[in-house]
């Protein structure tokens, strides 16, 4: 059964940023790429680095351990030392509201 988050409020993450946002058993990325908005799993699949803390280039993150890179819109891998995609989640913006859906 797919569930609906409410993560945070849209205007909370600049164009060309990210944010950190713990919901439950969740933490997660957000990033706005260009006015359109994406959500991955906050924790790299490599080690203990936090991806909303990294550097984004364009809809590529780097992460801040040990700067593999993920692509931001699909997870896959673009860079190691990272093998493991990152999970995403659909995102959508309601009522001013990034949500997700969970299964």
């Amino acid at each position: 059964m797919t569930t609906r988050v409410e993560l945070c409020k849209a205007d909370a993450v600049a164009v060309g940023t990210a944010l950190k946002v713990e919901n439950g058993d969740l933490i997660l990325a957000v990033f706005n790429i260009e006015g359109t908005y994406y959500v991955t799993d906050d924790t790299c699949t490599h080690g203990p680095g936090s991806l909303s803390e990294g550097y984004i280039d364009g809809d590529v993150i780097e992460c801040n351990f040990h700067n593999g890179q993920f692509d931001i819109k699909t997870g896959e891998v673009v860079s190691p030392p990272c093998m493991i995609p990152v999970k995403t989640y659909k995102t959508a913006v309601e009522n001013g509201m990034v949500v997700i859906e969970v299964d």
